[in-house]
């Protein structure tokens, strides 16, 4: 509960034309300040003003990386129901709401594009890309030790670039999916699977932030090394979570947060890491929670990056058990 003069500051930080756009538009998932200026078509200086009020009121929340900041909605305290109270009245088809959806779904095809872009340009070499940032064999040690033992008849690697994970975890699944958006990288995946002889896999074009789940409900779902090409983290793991069947758990492999800048200028990056308390908010929010976390360090003083393997479990199987 919420006293009186913090409950009026919220009310009034909400109520406002453009604020309640901003609410709107961040129940979609994260945006920086430079996104939201070119879909409210304000200047930047009065867009920062509006969020700083909102994010002082505790309706949403500001996490910097490096040289960006993303603004979402809060996810705790009376800020967060406040808002969500709030969008759940909001008439999306008001004229003005549809716009800004129009240029939101703009401004995400654009950046989509661009990454699409950087991963037709490095398929041929992306295995050899990833192994100069990364402790590429103990990491894949770890993923193929949580999953040995266990009855996996289908596995999903979801943004699967190159089918790494889907060679490597080869013996661990009777069927493997793997989905990715790139037809370049796929072509390098199917070359991969076949030359290895593993035909029990398959790999197939497609947008993992909108799924088709007619490829069935998995035991497994993998994201390795994908949710940082992403504005909005939370919102993709939300989309693979739909895939996962009661009892179906997911590995999360993705670096800790970092300060190097250039991966986004120069690898399509738009997350700088992911930490800890995301990521057990992330997974909360869609019903999942995190059974273990391991870290990997980098033995590179240059590069200096920790790759971090998050095993997601279906926390309403507890729910079950104890009922």
């Amino acid at each position: 509960m919420a006293d009186l003069d913090s409950l009026v500051g919220v009310l009034r930080a909400a109520g406002e034309d453009t604020r309640l756009r901003l609410l709107t538009l961040l129940a979609e998932g994260d945006h920086t300040v430079k996104d939201l200026t070119e879909i409210l078509r304000q200047s930047q200086p009065r867009v920062s003003r509006h969020l700083k009020l909102l994010a002082d009121a505790g309706l949403i929340e500001r996490n910097a990386e490096g040289a960006w900041a993303y603004y979402g909605l809060a996810q705790h305290g009376p800020g967060s129901e406040l808002a969500r109270w709030l969008i759940k009245r909001v008439d999306r088809s008001d004229p003005e709401l549809q716009r800004d959806r129009e240029r939101q779904i703009a401004v995400r095809e654009t950046q989509q594009a661009q990454a699409g872009e950087y991963f037709a340009k490095v398929a041929g070499s992306w295995d050899l890309l990833r192994s100069l940032h990364v402790p590429e064999s103990a990491v894949e040690a770890a993923i193929t030790a949580e999953l040995t033992g266990r009855d996996i008849d289908l596995m999903v690697d979801l943004g699967t670039g190159t089918g790494r994970m889907l060679e490597v975890l080869a013996r661990t699944y009777r069927r493997g999916l793997g989905i990715d958006s790139s037809r370049e990288m796929l072509a390098v995946a199917r070359a991969k699977l076949a030359s290895a002889g593993i035909a029990h896999a398959q790999v197939r074009l497609g947008d993992i932030t909108d799924l088709d789940t007619a490829a069935g409900q998995a035991d497994v779902v993998v994201l390795h090394q994908v949710l940082h090409y992403f504005d909005d983290p939370g919102r993709t793991l939300a989309e693979a979570r739909r895939l996962l069947k009661p009892g179906g758990e997911m590995l999360v492999i993705d670096f800790a947060p970092h300060e190097f800048e250039f991966l986004r200028a120069e690898h399509a990056h738009r997350r700088l890491g992911l930490s800890s308390a995301q990521m057990q908010g992330w997974a909360e929010a869609v019903g999942l929670k995190v059974a273990s976390y391991r870290e990997f360090p980098s033995d590179s003083v240059e590069t200096g990056l920790t790759v971090c393997l998050w095993r997601l479990a279906d926390a309403g199987m507890d729910k079950a058990i104890k009922e």
